[in-house]
């Protein structure tokens, strides 16, 4: 049985989560502080991690940051505030979606699903694991993306929309093809998120020269690599 690590403060939620994670065929494992979500996720094999943001002695944004050093397990951020810039650095920082309270139990497992399937379909589909174009290189055993012999530091969704748009290179992409194939067909956000992620993407990779490609937008359509070269 597949175990979910559940991490809030409140022992309510962590009861309800958990039950409706044993109808979905989980095991919960469940902390209530930041530093028993590092010695829990270090114990067991997890599945995947819902996490809290406001928690006692760190919060889940510190969680995180430091899974993120050593693991690329799912990880959904739960949180009571509902700010865009928290939403968008819970994602910059490695959380795979996030939701906010309230939320009903339901909710939180449709999006364990969709994130999930959408992992396991990286998987399957992504079977090469290194793509280059010009002086872009992309190493997905790794996580190492260079240009130009230059390292360009991205977060894991950035990763996954540079790939897959380098991987069907002069392909476009709707908003809502990235969505469905990177966010999962369950996500609850809105297509403007994808044209965030976009812009910090191009501004990282922009910090190097690259006149032989870029992340073009098709105005009305979506986006798509484009190269030069042929």
């Amino acid at each position: 049985m597949d175990k979910i690590l559940i991490a809030d403060d409140n022992v309510q939620i962590t009861k309800i989560l958990s039950e409706f994670a044993k109808k979905e065929n989980f095991e919960p494992v469940v902390a209530h502080d930041g530093e028993e979500v590092i010695e829990l996720f270090q114990k067991h094999m997890c599945s995947i991690i819902l996490l809290d943001v406001m928690m006692p002695k760190k919060d889940g944004f510190e969680v995180c940051r430091e899974i993120r050093r050593v693991s690329n397990i799912p990880i959904i951020m739960i949180t009571a505030r509902g700010e865009d810039f928290e939403r968008i650095m819970g994602l910059d920082i490695g959380a795979d979606d996030y939701i906010v309270k309230p939320f009903s139990g339901s909710e939180v497992m449709a999006r364990v699903r969709a994130v999930l399937r959408r992992i396991d379909y990286s998987s399957q589909t992504a079977r090469q694991t290194n793509l280059s174009y010009d002086n872009l290189s992309v190493c997905l055993d790794n996580a190492a993306v260079t240009v130009g012999g230059q390292e360009i530091a991205l977060t894991k969704k950035e990763l996954e929309i540079l790939w897959t748009l380098l991987g069907s290179r002069g392909k476009i992409f709707s908003r809502d093809n990235l969505l469905n194939d990177l966010w999962g067909y369950d996500y609850y956000g809105d297509n403007r998120t994808v044209d965030s992620h976009i812009k910090r993407l191009r501004a990282k990779l922009d910090t190097v020269p690259h006149p032989n490609w870029q992340i073009k937008t098709i105005w009305g359509m979506g986006y798509k690599f484009e190269g030069t070269k042929g």
